[in-house]
């Protein structure tokens, strides 16, 4: 069945088709919450929040817009995961300071092509090494295991650590980067 077709499915009431839907964008919610970065919470607060965006794309998608529904669930997704950040620090806009975008997906119809799968692996790979250079030791590994998905608590009992201390390289991680993707910009 085409997207379209499931979305009709899922409106009239089939869990089956609205599941199908849900199962085959969660990688994309799951990549689109990877890039961000939220204050006292976890990676999997912000792939939930990308998933309420992408049940509520399910329910808004309009085929006519000419907007393939692909497209539409990436913006949805990433709409949702912002607006968690953006709460996350209480004032209207000072979310858009705070957070380090740190995977951009550029094309969402590739999602299944190992073409595309194998340059964002390199992709992974050369960001890796390069935030190899900026973090010391102790926060690379923090960072890595954090964008792997693996919550604090996880974090700290794999690398018999504090919870307090696997919070302070998290933060201290993001101040470092942010500094890093500012001077880049510049």
């Amino acid at each position: 069945m085409k997207d379209e077709e499931l979305i009709l499915s899922a409106r009239g009431g089939d869990k089956a088709a609205q599941t199908e839907l849900l199962n085959k964008y969660s990688p994309l919610a799951k990549a689109i919450s990877a890039g961000f970065f939220i204050s006292g919470g976890t990676n999997e607060d912000l792939f939930q929040e990308g998933m309420v965006g992408l049940y509520s794309a399910i329910g808004g998608y309009d085929a006519a817009s000419g907007v393939t529904f692909s497209t539409y669930a990436y913006r949805c997704i990433r709409n949702a995961v912002i607006d968690a950040v953006k709460k996350s620090h209480g004032a209207k806009y000072s979310a858009l300071n705070n957070f380090v975008p740190i995977v951009e997906i550029s094309d969402v119809r590739s999602l299944s092509d190992p073409e595309d799968e194998l340059i964002r692996r390199e992709q992974r790979g050369e960001f890796l090494q390069k935030i190899s250079q900026i973090l010391s030791a102790f926060e690379f590994k923090v960072t890595v295991m954090y964008l792997d998905g693996l919550g604090c608590a996880e974090i700290s009992r794999s690398l018999n650590r504090s919870p307090k201390s696997v919070n302070n390289a998290i933060a201290r991680s993001k101040s470092k980067l942010q500094k890093s993707y500012y001077t880049e910009q510049k």
